[in-house]
């Protein structure tokens, strides 16, 4: 089992890198929310990774943290109708603390707007999953660049997020947007340098 691929940075989009490792070329399907913290082309990269195994094909899939990492493995082997597909699609459009805390509190209609999963989806992903989430929910950082400095996956974050939803965000957005603010800040930027950040 690959549980890790560390190399050079090639090339990357929204859902892909290719990782350079000696002399092979690795194609790694990635989520939005692990691409945006890549370094740029040329650099050191590390990915926490898990490989699907089909008749016809061997895909690997890379994530930022090991809790991220998990999460995925957790969704495809336990929620029916979840797919690796599906499974990247809702974690390119929420951080995992915000899919934690809308299972955890049963909030349907937010999962129900990730691309691929209707309402009975995400009414399975709440029933199947509510019972394993919250033991993980603090990301193990050790990841994509040289520079591992992920934003913790609770507290300012999730405070930040509820801030900007309750000034009328949605949540997916207002979760990009306070995702964007602590890759520029750091992680031990403050709830309310967050938010500011998000709204500038």
């Amino acid at each position: 089992m690959i549980t890790s691929i560390q190399g050079t940075l090639t090339s990357a989009t929204p859902l892909h890198a290719i990782i350079e490792l000696n002399g092979f070329a690795y194609e790694v399907n990635i989520p939005v929310t692990t691409a945006e913290k890549l370094p740029p082309p040329g650099a050191l990269v590390k990915l926490h990774t898990l490989v699907i195994y089909r008749e016809d094909s061997q895909t690997l899939y890379g994530f930022a943290t090991t809790a991220d990492r998990d999460f995925f493995r957790l969704m495809i082997e336990h929620v029916t109708g979840v797919g690796p597909k599906v499974a990247l699609s809702i974690m390119s459009r929420l951080s995992l603390a915000l899919l934690e805390d809308a299972i955890r509190i049963g909030d349907i209609a937010t999962l129900a707007k990730c691309p691929g999963i209707g309402k009975k989806t995400a009414e399975r992903l709440v029933v199947e999953l509510k019972s394993k989430v919250g033991s993980s929910s603090s990301a193990t950082p050790a990841a994509v660049g040289a520079a591992s400095d992920d934003a913790p996956a609770g507290g300012p974050h999730r405070d930040a997020v509820a801030a900007l939803t309750a000034l009328g965000y949605k949540t997916a957005d207002a979760d990009q947007a306070v995702r964007r603010a602590a890759l520029t800040l750091g992680p031990k930027a403050s709830t309310e340098a967050l938010i500011k950040k998000a709204l500038s």
